[in-house]
């Protein structure tokens, strides 16, 4: 389907020479984008170190070497022998450039300038300091990203001690888990999070999840919120003095442990080094072609990889973060990009289906946006087009990653042309390969990573890297690294998305995956979403069923013998006759992690558990 869609986007000659990617190729007297590429991952080294350049990074003690590959690919050495702490480095824009444009739910638009933001960061890491923390201390945050969080994960780092990313959607048990993964020392949390006119508590969780020290922000005023004798307020905790000298530490020291969207057992604690904000970074001013003054927006959270990427590829790049406490679902938030005037406004597909779904952003003036991002799910190209034309028809960077990289693998430009729902590219300073079942290269398949790169795991916390990410990878092409996603490189170059290799499916002997039949079904008229899984017919296992999970709009009357007939009809008619539906499920909401990926595996338990 995505064969046949033309470029929604061309960029004009004046457009792609104003590109961060432009600047950087005339630089390298560069002629073309496929070159550049090509440059990028032939001498990596000369490529990072371009772009430690370019950004300014600032280092204590510099490196001796941009990579060690003495131990191999799988375990380079980044800066060997520097000293430096990143958040140095997202301090690089005037003092009176704008940090941080925030507006709560029932609060107006404010602004943070550069000042304010690390004066703010310099009082909480005094703060620790002062309560005697020392480095390589592990801190959690449980709290919605505004300018509070955002100080005290640059304040954590900045003191040479670790964040523990929370989502502060997690049960209490997912919390406990994950603080107990990382040893955490500490917590900042919340008393309540606003949504909707609503009050979740937050801080009851935390005690919930038997959580350390707590360092408690009050959303209300004259909070009753009784803390715990051990906890403290926010107040109490915060120190008077704003100068604080960062506390340098190795490259590969720990800044941040974070957690894989797992849906199934333990997550997976991805620990990111003082290499890993330099990636993100690089993704931003390249890919997302990130300037000083512009204005980013993503609707995300500090327990997703997003979060913090966010922070970095914004302030590294000297530009804003656009941050709204509020669901993102509604017109309000659609006004806040209008009136921050974002210019970079990232996106979860499912998040513009629902856009789309309640018309709910028609009639914004986002004319601000120079370009969108979309991650997290494939996208659908009708609510990709639809996406664009909310802003004039600006393109959309696809842009497909993973917490374990920093950033992404595989992405787009804003020096090519946009295709909706495709991507354009492998990241630059990265390369893969696509394999099929037989472990050779091919056009359709399992994509694997060509290490190295800045931003690469190299170890886990709780799990042996080693297994998860090596080994029996094809020996065909040496050192590749598992990544998972299920690709297809189109004829036109280009690359589909159609999700995880265990979400692929056989049905009657052919291969497809969740993502492309979800694709076809979430056009029905009526539909919501819809997930896709295949289950065994009994408990002794064979050939695969196909079973759809539906979330109906709430005028749709039907019964699901009657969805299941028109669902089979728009696969029938537009994607393959022989796939057939075993059953419908029609439910209210589909399972989801706190990234909103949704959990298959919680749906393949669920229907094991209720088939006929």
């Amino acid at each position: 389907m995505h064969q046949e869609l033309s470029s929604a986007w061309v960029p004009s000659i004046e457009q792609i020479q104003a590109t961060n990617i432009a600047a950087l190729m005339r630089d390298l007297n560069i002629r073309t984008y496929p070159e550049l590429h090509s440059w990028s991952i032939r001498d990596r080294s000369k490529f990072w170190e371009t772009m430690i350049q370019r950004l300014g990074i600032c280092f204590r003690k510099s490196y001796t070497q941009i990579v060690d590959l003495s131990r191999g690919v799988e375990f380079p050495q980044w800066l060997v022998d520097a000293q430096l702490n990143i958040v140095e480095s997202c301090f690089q824009a005037r003092e009176d450039a704008t940090a941080i444009v925030f507006q709560s739910e029932s609060g107006s638009l404010c602004t943070w300038t550069y000042k304010a933001l690390q004066a703010l960061t310099n009082r909480v890491a005094n703060g620790l300091v002062e309560l005697g923390f020392q480095p390589g201390d592990t801190i959690a945050i449980a709290m919605p990203m505004n300018p509070e969080s955002v100080a005290i994960y640059l304040g954590i780092i900045k003191a040479g001690c670790v964040v523990v990313s929370i989502a502060d959607s997690f049960a209490a048990i997912e919390m406990a888990t994950r603080l107990h993964i990382a040893n955490t020392k500490a917590i900042f949390t919340q008393d309540i999070i606003q949504r909707c006119g609503k009050q979740l508590p937050l801080y009851a969780k935390v005690v919930d999840a038997e959580a350390p020290v707590a360092i408690v922000l009050s959303q209300q005023s004259g909070s009753t919120v009784q803390l715990r004798s051990s906890d403290l307020t926010w107040r109490d905790f915060l120190s008077v003095n704003e100068s604080f000298v960062a506390i340098p530490t190795p490259a590969a020291a720990h800044t941040n442990i974070l957690f894989s969207s797992g849906t199934t057992g333990e997550p997976k604690a991805i620990p990111w080094t003082q290499t890993t904000p330099i990636k993100c970074a690089v993704d931003g001013h390249l890919h997302q072609d990130i300037h000083p003054g512009d204005v980013v927006a993503w609707s995300t959270n500090l327990g997703w990889m997003m979060g913090p990427w966010l922070i970095y590829a914004s302030l590294m790049n000297c530009a804003a973060i656009a941050l709204y406490d509020g669901a993102p679902t509604t017109r309000e938030y659609g006004q806040f990009i209008q009136n921050a005037q974002v210019t970079m406004l990232g996106v979860v597909p499912s998040l513009v289906r629902s856009w789309k779904t309640t018309q709910c952003m028609q009639g914004l003036n986002w004319s601000a946006i120079k370009a969108f991002s979309s991650t997290g799910e494939c996208s659908n190209p009708q609510d990709m087009l639809y996406l664009m034309s909310l802003a004039g028809n600006k393109p959309i960077i696809e842009y497909c990653g993973g917490t374990e990289i920093g950033g992404a693998y595989i992405t787009g430009t804003l020096v090519q042309p946009c295709i909706p729902a495709t991507f354009t590219t492998p990241a630059l300073g990265l390369d893969f390969a696509i394999l099929d079942a037989d472990s050779c290269l091919a056009s359709e398949g399992e994509a694997f990573i060509l290490p190295p790169a800045i931003g690469l795991s190299t170890e886990l916390l709780n799990k042996d890297h080693h297994q998860v990410y090596f080994v029996e990878t094809s020996d065909r092409i040496e050192h590749l690294r598992r990544h998972g996603d299920y690709l297809k490189r189109l004829p036109n170059g280009y690359y589909q998305m159609c999700g995880r290799v265990d979400d692929t499916m056989n049905l009657g002997g052919i291969k497809v995956s969740s993502a492309e039949i979800e694709q076809v079904l979430n056009t029905v008229a009526g539909i919501c979403e819809t997930a896709a899984i295949s289950t065994s017919c009994n408990s002794q296992g064979g050939p695969s069923q196909l079973i759809i999970y539906a979330v109906v709009a709430p005028d749709t009357q039907t019964t699901e013998a009657e969805l299941k007939a028109l669902l089979q009809t728009a696969i029938a008619q537009r994607l393959n006759p022989l796939f057939k539906i075993w059953d419908v499920v029609i439910v209210d909401a589909l399972p989801r992690t706190s990234s909103n990926k949704v959990m298959r595996r919680v749906l393949r338990d669920q229907y094991s558990a209720i088939a006929p």
